[in-house]
């Protein structure tokens, strides 16, 4: 049996703790993640640069639960909806404001099959790309380090070179980065009757609770940096990007299925 392979992706989750933008209420922060100029911004990132990289996985056997509040306006909700109905391995999963570790670790054990077998999971972030091969590699990484996985309750996977990106009606600017055990491109192996989840962990502490296997080849990830980062609302070392050539615009449709076409008319480009 195929081990399964579950992603987890918060869409503007009203979790309690999780973010780095504090708010001294739980209103606060339900009326900041879904302020329409926020959400926009949210849903076209979404819409034309992760949701192709994964709808164009080489390896299509995998799920994803994209998490939302369960108060999410029904119009934004409903758009949330129509975005997946062509992708039968998404599925929304409505909760009222939680403490973000516990609810997510509880998510992600809820969705095993069969608790006793090994799984594959994975985080994703709604304004980050992987990779089309990402699924692939993840499930290769873990069937070539059996070594690992026989002695262990998990072993984490990371690939950690890929690209920084900012995008608009111009098209994409970007930069190629070296960043290990980031969100993106970060896997992890767990064993069959083993509570832990990747959301157990801090993404950039992981090494420090398992073994971890990290691949410097091939760029696996894009970064979305925008206006609406939770990481990028307090100060951070910028990293300068640069329009995409030809060249570089087609290694990304390719390479992560991202069409310099889609964002330019996705954010209100000619």
């Amino acid at each position: 049996m195929a081990l399964q392979v579950i992603g987890l992706c918060r869409f503007s989750y009203p979790a309690i703790g999780g973010f780095q933008v504090d708010h001294d209420t739980i209103e606060e922060r339900i009326d900041y993640l879904y302020d329409d100029e926020r959400l926009e911004e949210r849903f076209q990132l979404f819409q034309a640069v992760a949701l192709p990289s994964l709808k164009a996985q080489t390896d299509p056997d995998f799920e994803l639960i994209i998490v939302i509040g369960d108060q999410m306006p029904a119009h934004h909700r409903a758009r949330l909806e129509a975005l997946i109905a062509d992708m039968p391995q998404a599925r929304i999963h409505a909760e009222p404001p939680r403490p973000q570790r516990e609810v997510m670790k509880a998510i992600l054990n809820a969705a095993r099959k069969d608790f006793s077998q090994p799984c594959l999971q994975f985080r994703f972030d709604d304004d980050d790309a992987v990779a089309v091969d990402f699924v692939e590699r993840l499930r290769k990484a873990a069937h070539d380090c059996e070594g690992l996985t026989k002695q262990h309750k998990a072993v984490a996977f990371d690939w950690n070179k890929g690209f920084i990106a900012e995008y608009g009606k111009e098209g994409i600017s970007a930069a190629e980065i070296y960043r290990p055990f980031d969100v993106a491109a970060l896997g992890m192996w767990v064993k069959g009757n083993c509570h832990l989840t990747i959301m157990n962990f801090a993404h950039n502490k992981i090494n420090r609770f398992m073994p971890a296997v990290s691949f410097s080849e091939p760029r696996m990830f894009v970064r979305g940096h925008n206006a609406s980062n939770d990481s990028r609302q307090k100060p951070v070392k910028a990293v300068p990007v640069e329009p995409l050539d030809y060249d570089q615009a087609e290694n990304f449709r390719q390479r992560f299925a991202i069409d310099i076409n889609v964002v330019q008319q996705t954010f209100g480009g000619a």
